[in-house]
């Protein structure tokens, strides 16, 4: 199947997505705070905002707040599941059901269904039941628990100005010591309906956050102020958008698993996080059947630009058994939603 052509974009739909990728302001009028960074008006920055988010191609997916799933008690893992592939599509569905599923792909690997399951605190079930019961029902011949044992980036930005694929001018947007500050708190009942509506997507108004306000039965002044409370606890990564990947041109994500010698792991770690195409880097568990033990995600324009970041890894930390595993389906793609009665209703009907 031929891939679709990604959006021309002029220059200021480029700087705009760059800014709003970083951050959308927490003030009352953030539209109007983006526009004085462009020197536009605040009617056209809203406009150019709309067009980029609504029609038929729309480049920007989301505007909300992104949490991070572990402070706020969750409990979170990749999983990766080897399915018959005669039946994958059956095993991608029921997998899907599950309100906790944020992310579902085919992957080209034995092990060919990989997915982030993510429970609240209060789960009747837990993660390790949970991922019994979707082992059992969705036919899975052998599935393995791949949680993070040590963050060392998270925070997908897509650059949108032509920079070389392989620079390394970024260092890591969210780390393993930002998460330990987030855990320092803890998300009392106030907390929980501020984030309820912090995590919907952003109004494209003069005022957005009034009605955000309301909605959390507090005035404008303490709604941001809590909104920029958890930015600063780093319980919430960012304020920002989210996009549509492959309508913003990079089609291709490569998820480069790496064989890192005991001792190595936290250079190479800290290495790998500084390229900028580079959004995720994780230290996770290896098993009899599968002896990688780090994680790259790079997003790029196409496999061939993916090679080329990871075969820059490999020179620059000096580890070359690694793999690349590509998507051949997105099978889903949504955000987590947080202290929702989703995954409660879910669990009543599975045991």
């Amino acid at each position: 199947m031929m891939e679709k052509m990604p959006r021309k974009l002029t220059d200021v739909q480029a700087r705009l997505l760059d800014l709003v990728q970083e951050e959308v302001p927490l003030v009352e009028r953030p539209f109007a705070a983006l526009g004085e960074k462009l020197r536009l008006p605040e009617a056209d920055t809203l406009q150019s905002i709309r067009e980029l988010k609504e029609g038929d191609r729309p480049l920007i997916r989301q505007i909300s707040a992104i949490f991070d799933t572990k402070a706020l008690g969750y409990r979170s893992s990749l999983v990766a599941a080897r399915v018959p592939q005669q039946t994958i599509e059956q095993a991608a569905a029921v997998i899907n059901a599950h309100p906790g599923v944020s992310h579902n792909y085919q992957r080209n690997h034995d092990y060919n269904l990989w997915y982030t399951l993510a429970l609240p605190p209060d789960s009747r079930l837990g993660l390790e039941k949970t991922i019994e019961i979707l082992h059992r029902d969705s036919g899975a011949i052998q599935t393995r628990l791949m949680p993070t044992l040590k963050l060392f980036k998270i925070g997908v930005k897509l650059n949108l100005g032509g920079q070389d694929i392989a620079t390394r001018s970024e260092g890591p947007r969210f780390t393993e010591a930002d998460r330990d500050t987030a855990m320092a708190f803890t998300v009392s009942d106030a907390d929980k309906r501020m984030i309820r509506v912090l995590q919907q997507d952003l109004p494209l108004v003069e005022r957005p956050y009034d009605q955000w306000a309301r909605e959390a039965g507090v005035s404008v002044a303490t709604f941001l102020a809590s909104a920029k409370q958890y930015e600063q606890q780093r319980r919430m990564r960012r304020f920002s958008a989210v996009l549509h990947h492959r309508e913003a041109g990079f089609g291709h994500n490569g998820m480069g698993v790496w064989v890192v010698p005991v001792g190595q792991e936290e250079k190479f770690g800290e290495t790998a996080a500084t390229f900028s195409t580079v959004s995720h880097c994780y230290l996770r568990p290896t098993y009899e059947d599968w002896p990688y033990n780090l994680f790259t995600m790079v997003h790029a324009q196409s496999q061939a630009k993916c090679d080329q970041v990871m075969e820059s890894i490999s020179k620059a930390t000096g580890i070359s058994n690694y793999a690349a595993l590509y998507s051949s389906k997105e099978y889903k793609k949504v955000r987590v939603r947080y202290f929702t009665p989703e995954v409660e209703e879910w669990e009543k009907g599975h045991q």
